[in-house]
């Protein structure tokens, strides 16, 4: 019913709109009409003027000017001085005495007597601080000789107030300002010169000229005050001064005031009675019910199947048909929930039960060649299945840490690297001096593929310690990792003699240790210490991690441990 009834307010709109066209058209010709009043109320005063200057021209050369004249200013009001000007710009007789600035010179180079010289009967423009100390206009009228010749000018000073146009008109809208401009627009005189201050960098420079481009002198622009207006324009004198009127153009809502019951108030009465009923009906019947079956889905988007939509019985056919399918939806999610939860749990029991296989191979392998190490009898031949008996003992730490920890998908490298150095060290613990080992690692859980080169790198590096560094003598081992952003810092130091420049350079060893700096994208180093014995360094690319077990590590801090 309200869509049924929409198109009555649509309707209501649209003749508001057009009623409110024709009445701001109406209102740009009464601006027009008043700019007009104004301009020929100010050119009378303008015209008087010309003949008063055509009258007084040829009498005011005598001796007897200058008191005449200035008996003429103290009667009439509308003027601020007269002045007889010659051929050459000099002051033959004024009303008052000229200004020190006033010579000829500066006559000669004023506008108005270039243009009168030129032939111009009328020249009209606003005063110069060399003629008036006050903001006025130069009435200039021509003088000739018999012959025509230029005999000089008889020149008038206004002040712009006396000029000013009257905006107490009752026809002129509410807020409209007058103001004089010249023939560049540029403001002369304004009752409020805010309205003729346009917005941002816009100016009333060349109005003129494009009223006559646009054969109309109406246009808009927005004040200094942002007020959006309308002005309007007419000749005053000639092409000298113009009459420019400014009132606020009237907006939709203001213009809707004045005639609200018939343009809105009652379609939108009808309308809005139709859609409260509606609203009221449908509130009652689909609404409440569509509430509530969106809070059932609310509670199901959170996880929480167990909750059915036992009181939509009693809604229409329709919610209750929806009602049940929400009901058939938890039921199925619930079931398939369940399947899958039973698949990842045995998923996990596999993975676990393949981690702990391999974990078994790999120690029966190791075990293995250390039977054969025994039975060898060639010391070279010996420590080469010694290191790959370590080697394969990593990799078998590496699957005993999955399938012991929560999650067989990820390992803690700080808890791998502790337990695999702690591995190394104890397995020389009987066959030589003691070597004491502290481990600083930051936490970093990654999954398996970057772990096995991690490993491998620091079995070499501590096989390389273990006999170049503690062979003989024992020691202090340091193992550190430090995560730090985009990369990752593995180091082992030892106190030994130093680094011996041929396994620097060659060896197994070093070449096994910068293939897997490889794997993880970086390059492994092989240092003196600052206080002696050797650093092997591995920086790589930090592998992607989950987030740390160790919530300390997220500010970068460790704890050493010691063995």
């Amino acid at each position: 019913m309200a869509i049924a009834l929409l198109p009555i307010l649509v309707l209501g709109a649209i003749q508001t709109q057009a009623d409110f066209r024709e009445q701001a058209a109406d209102r740009r010709s009464d601006l027009q009409l008043a700019a007009a009043r104004a301009a020929s109320t100010t050119k009378a005063r303008l015209d008087s003027t010309t003949v008063l200057l055509d009258a007084l021209g040829p009498e005011a050369t005598g001796p007897n000017c200058a008191p005449r004249l200035a008996s003429l200013i103290e009667r009439l009001d509308d003027y601020e001085a007269l002045y007889r000007m010659s051929a050459t710009g000099e002051i033959v007789c004024s009303s008052r005495p000229p200004l020190a600035t006033t010579t000829s010179a500066t006559v000669r180079a004023r506008p108005w007597f270039q243009r009168v010289q030129a032939g111009d009967a009328l020249a009209v423009v606003r005063s110069a601080s060399t003629v008036s100390p006050r903001p006025g206009l130069v009435v200039a009228s021509r003088i000739e000789r018999p012959m025509g010749r230029f005999d000089g000018a008889m020149v008038a000073i206004i002040p712009l107030d006396r000029l000013q146009p009257d905006v107490t008109d009752p026809a002129l809208p509410k807020g409209a300002q007058a103001a004089l401009t010249d023939a560049d627009g540029h403001v002369l005189t304004a009752t409020d010169v805010r309205a003729f201050q346009l917005k941002g960098d816009r100016t009333l420079d060349g109005w003129v000229e494009r009223a006559r481009q646009d054969a109309t002198s109406l246009f808009e622009a927005d004040d200094s005050l942002g007020q959006h207006r309308v002005y309007a324009g007419a000749a005053l004198a000639g092409r000298d001064v113009y009459v420019l009127l400014s009132a606020p153009a009237p907006g939709l809502l203001s213009w809707a005031q004045l005639n609200p019951i018939g343009s809105i108030l009652l379609p939108f009465a009808a309308w809005l009675a139709a859609f409260a009923a509606v609203m009221l009906v449908t509130e009652r019947v689909v609404v409440r019910w569509l509430d509530y079956l969106e809070r059932v889905a609310a509670i199901y988007a959170r996880g929480r199947f167990s909750v059915r939509p036992v009181q939509a019985a009693n809604a229409p056919s329709e919610i209750r048909l929806l009602a049940q399918t929400l009901d058939e939806l938890a039921e199925n999610i619930t079931t398939r929930d369940g399947m899958l939860t039973e698949s990842l749990s045995e998923k996990d029991a596999l993975m676990r039960e393949i981690h702990h296989r391999v974990k078994n191979n790999l120690q029966i392998i190791s075990s293995l060649l250390s039977m054969q190490q025994r039975a060898l009898t060639d010391g070279p031949a010996k420590a080469a299945l010694g290191d790959t008996r370590q080697r394969i003992s990593a990799l078998a730490l590496i699957y005993r840490t999955l399938y012991q920890s929560e999650n067989i998908r990820y390992a803690d490298a700080r808890e791998f690297l502790t337990e695999l150095v702690g591995q190394l060290v104890a397995a020389e613990a009987m066959r030589g001096p003691v070597v004491s080992s502290s481990i600083e690692a930051d936490s970093l859980v990654v999954d398996p593929d970057k772990l096995a080169p991690l490993a491998l790198w620091l079995v070499e590096a501590v096989t390389n310690a273990q006999k170049h560094a503690f062979a003989g003598r024992g020691g202090n081992l340091q193992v550190r990792f430090k995560v730090n952003g985009e990369t990752s810092v593995l180091e082992v130091q030892d106190d030994g003699p130093g680094p011996d420049q041929a396994a620097v350079t060659a060896g197994v060893g070093r070449t096994l240790m910068g293939a897997f700096a490889k794997q993880l994208r970086g390059e492994a180093q092989i240092m003196r210490g600052p206080d002696g014995g050797t650093i092997a360094r591995m920086v790589f690319a930090t592998p992607e991690a989950v987030v740390p077990t160790d919530p300390a590590d997220l500010v970068g801090t460790a704890k050493p441990t010691s063995r």
